[in-house]
């Protein structure tokens, strides 16, 4: 090329870029004047309608009612009928944030920082065929078919089992590759007729017998055909059915004569694995731990009220059921008055999120914690990024799903096996920090309670109190593990 044209190049360039950057100006002090004669508009109306004219009306309004209140009445207005809110209550409950370990320094000495940490729990010691896991936190029971979507079963089965616990098939069908991956397959005998026969209850490491769970009590369920299409409905032997119902009561169970007569022979079907109960948290939790004591149960499953669900109506969400704190050390105190404590295995779950509340659970008298939602939440990570903003992220786990197919369960099995983890590794840092090696050493003398309430629900001493004024003013008892 002649040198004579390159100044020519060059200076079309750069009137080019001048050109754009003059262009690209005048559009933004345009915008710019436009926003701002838009917004000079906006407030100047909204400074001087009336208030019953006035768009802040609803800012106002939804000081008293919350967005959500709104929303849901709304959706109440809509159908005509008991909506379904997933996740479970959004309630503020009294938690575990009201309680502290007490950390060893010098008067207890930390276990050395390379010491192994025993972290294994054992479910149903008593039964012929104990169940040892590796990690005291589990799934929680969710059920294929009538909640999440087979992709996702399978990345719980193999998720769990990477990370040497559980996993649960709640009330739904047993999927065959749930049972093909899991290390350890907890089946729940529900009250529909499905999963009942002998060839499938004889592949379950543990039965849980369901009565009722935290985000949804006792209340019978009813799914639509439409939302069981496939697969589910062929497991669960529902083809052609208008609507799926999974009834409030166990048919088998009508007194207390009858939970034995069911313990016993489903113990004889599995050939002594153990076999326990599921229930939501009631005010007369005593009285149906009683029953479940007097029928032998290996383990108990207790919800809280922060458990989550699928979907469950807001009522049933929020104002049934005791909230967590409360059910695990009324249910710990009791089995410990009663002598079993040690005979049979205390489950919590409802609302856990984090390893300090899962270890201040098991200091409460727990023995293991299942989750759910939190669970689904770890697992899913940045996957939700395929639904949000224009669906919610339920949409990729959900069996009836608009984006189930997009689903990564490779991907959900490694997110959930590094949750798990996770969260047994910073329980053994806590635990070494109290100079303990084993979980079974973790006790509710290591806690101490922040406020009153607190103190008073899980009769752990005042942190602004010292030992010695604890006893002067008179010790109350103790809930948990001693």
């Amino acid at each position: 090329m002649d040198g004579r044209w390159i100044p020519f190049f060059i200076g079309s360039f750069a009137g080019t870029i001048l050109a754009a950057l003059c262009l690209g100006l005048i559009m933004f002090l345009g915008f710019k004047s436009i926003t701002q004669w838009l917004l000079g508009r906006f407030m100047k109306r909204l400074m001087s309608d009336r208030y019953p004219e006035n768009i802040f009306e609803m800012v106002s309004a939804m000081t008293k009612v919350s967005p959500r209140i709104v929303l849901e009445n709304s959706l109440r207005a809509a159908s005509g009928q008991a909506i379904e809110r997933p996740f479970g209550s959004p309630r503020k409950f009294l938690n575990f944030d009201g309680l502290i370990f007490s950390p060893a320094q010098l008067a207890v000495l930390p276990a050395h920082e390379d010491e192994e940490v025993d972290m294994s729990i054992t479910i149903g010691p008593m039964a012929k065929k104990p169940l040892k896991l590796d990690i005291p936190v589990m799934a929680g029971a969710m059920g294929f078919g009538i909640g999440i979507s087979e992709s996702v079963k399978i990345a719980i089965a193999k998720g769990t089992a990477a990370a040497g616990t559980l996993t649960n098939t709640g009330e739904g069908p047993l999927l065959p590759e749930e049972r093909q991956f899991a290390k350890h397959l907890v089946i729940q005998y529900n009250s529909g007729p499905w999963a009942k026969e002998p060839e499938t209850l004889k592949q379950a490491d543990a039965i849980e017998i369901h009565f009722g769970q935290g985000a949804t009590a006792a209340a019978a369920s009813f799914i639509p055909a439409e939302y069981l299409k496939g697969k589910a409905s062929k497991l669960m032997g529902v083809e052609g059915e208008e609507m799926v119902v999974i009834p409030s009561r166990q048919p088998e169970v009508n007194s207390k004569d009858d939970l034995l007569k069911l313990v016993d022979k489903l113990r004889t079907i599995t050939g002594g694995v153990p076999i326990g109960v599921k229930i939501c948290a009631s005010v007369i939790l005593e009285a149906d731990l009683e029953i479940a004591i007097q029928a032998g149960v290996d383990f108990i499953s207790i919800d809280g009220g922060q458990a989550g669900t699928k979907g469950g109506p807001p009522i049933l969400e929020d104002d049934f059921g005791l909230p967590t704190i409360y059910a695990l050390t009324r249910a710990a105190r009791y089995l410990q008055e009663r002598g079993v404590k040690d005979k049979i295995t205390l489950l919590s779950g409802g609302g856990y999120s984090n390893p300090g509340e899962c270890l201040k659970a098991i200091a409460l008298g727990a023995d293991g914690i299942f989750m759910g939602t939190s669970m689904l939440w770890a697992m899913t990570h940045d996957q939700v990024t395929k639904a949000i903003p224009w669906e919610p992220p339920t949409m990729l786990t959900n069996y009836p799903g608009t984006l189930k197919d997009k689903f990564n369960p490779d991907e959900a099995t490694q997110y959930l096996t590094n949750f798990f983890l996770a969260f047994v590794d910073e329980m053994e840092i806590a635990l070494l920090a109290m100079g303990k090696t084993s979980l079974s050493e973790v006790t509710i003398n290591d806690l101490a309670a922040l406020d009153e309430l607190t103190s008073k629900v899980t009769r752990v001493p005042l942190a602004y109190q010292s030992p010695s004024e604890e006893e002067k003013g008179g010790a109350t008892g103790q809930a948990g593990k001693e």
